[in-house]
């Protein structure tokens, strides 16, 4: 199987490829938009991982281009900063997925290899852990977070018009968008 990673933070594609591969699993790196188009057109992934912020450009662009290059190609959208406005856009743009961020390669390698048994074919067998998520539930912060970003879309990032819509001060508005959510935190003995 062969991938193109895309993200502008070279760390974490650095070792998510070293990680892949450990498993048998080829990947091509790209920091911006127009090495990720070039990869593609020359190797042809199966697969493509692309981070929604790419420096100020958006993995949104990507989509269309990448599924021009190969109509099956699986393409797989990850975001440290989900919200539901952008999962959504992604999945009409033609994104087959939507992750959180970070990935791990374990997660990305259950996805991939993951194949959907043909109808009333019974499923593949799996531990009872491998089937069920760890239930946490999305802190406020986040919730909020995701709403913000929603009503930015909505108002074209205009802050004025969002914080009109929102109903919130400009200068409230302004603050909270400067604190980012980090990643949730996994309840106590949750591994």
């Amino acid at each position: 199987m062969k991938g193109l990673l895309v993200d502008d933070d070279t760390l974490y594609l650095e070792a998510l490829r070293r990680a892949l591969t450990r498993r048998g699993i080829d990947c091509e790196i790209a920091a911006d938009m127009a090495t990720a188009l070039d990869i593609a057109a020359r190797t042809t992934p199966d697969f493509a991982l692309v981070d929604l912020k790419l420096g100020e450009a958006s993995g949104l662009s990507l989509i269309e281009p990448l599924r021009a290059i190969r109509a099956d190609m699986r393409i797989l959208l990850v975001t440290g900063y989900a919200s539901i406005a952008t999962a959504v856009e992604a999945i009409k743009r033609g994104a087959d997925d939507y992750l959180p961020k970070p990935v791990s390669a374990d997660t990305l390698q259950r996805i991939l290899l993951d194949t959907e048994p043909a109808p009333g074919a019974p499923g593949p067998e799996r531990e009872e852990e491998d089937t069920l998520e760890s239930p946490t539930m999305i802190p406020l912060h986040r919730l909020e977070w995701e709403h913000i970003q929603q009503a930015l879309t909505e108002t074209g990032g205009n802050i004025s018009a969002t914080a009109r819509l929102l109903g919130m001060h400009r200068r409230s508005l302004q603050r909270k968008l400067a604190k980012r959510p980090g990643p949730e935190r996994r309840p106590p003995g949750d591994g």
